[in-house]
């Protein structure tokens, strides 16, 4: 594999790997004491995972992206077009800090569940197209029918935290994708 091939799948998936080959060889340390530190260490699921390539489109899973925080490395990391699939939520968040990369990168915003008022409020006249979905399955359809110029990905971070447990939340994108 060359530097060019690395550079392409974007920063998070080198970092994440280089942090899994330190785990791997971190684990296989010859001190005891050192090596049981790090043998709890399990893959990151639902972490800018890729899900899917459907009619040349990427599906990245990044349930458990559930801060702004969290959100806004994600938005930041991954290049091209984003087409972003947030959980509405009850607790409100300052959402401006999001705006930035928003505004540079996403050219949709589906979000599922009710509660897009504090969205459209703090994304209107940002993206260019926000939407409300009743379910996971009909942001997906809509992700799937959004005609685009240039290559976007489509980016399932919650940006909150609504009660449900991440892998519930990986889960049911991981599968409503692969029903598209």
């Amino acid at each position: 594999m060359t530097i060019e091939t690395l550079a392409t799948q974007g920063r998070d998936r080198i970092h994440t790997g280089l942090a899994g080959i330190d785990v791997q060889r971190l684990k296989s340390m010859r001190n005891e004491g050192l090596r049981s530190c790090f043998n709890h260490l399990e893959d990151t699921k639902y972490r800018l995972e890729f899900t899917a390539r459907i009619r040349g489109r990427e599906y990245i899973n990044d349930a458990a992206a559930r801060t702004i925080n969290s959100t806004w490395y994600t938005l930041e990391t991954l290049q091209g077009g984003i087409i972003w699939i947030v959980d509405a939520c009850e607790m409100p968040g300052d959402y401006s800090r999001l705006v930035p990369p928003a505004l540079r990168k996403v050219r949709m915003l589906l979000v599922v569940g009710s509660g897009e008022d504090l969205m459209h409020h703090t994304f209107r006249g940002i993206i260019p197209t926000i939407e409300c979905c009743e379910t996971m399955g009909d942001a997906l359809q809509m992700a799937y029918q959004y005609e685009s110029v240039d290559e976007v990905k489509v980016v399932y971070s919650p940006a909150c935290y609504n009660g449900f447990p991440t892998y519930q939340l990986g889960e049911k994108f991981r599968r409503e994708v692969n029903e598209l």
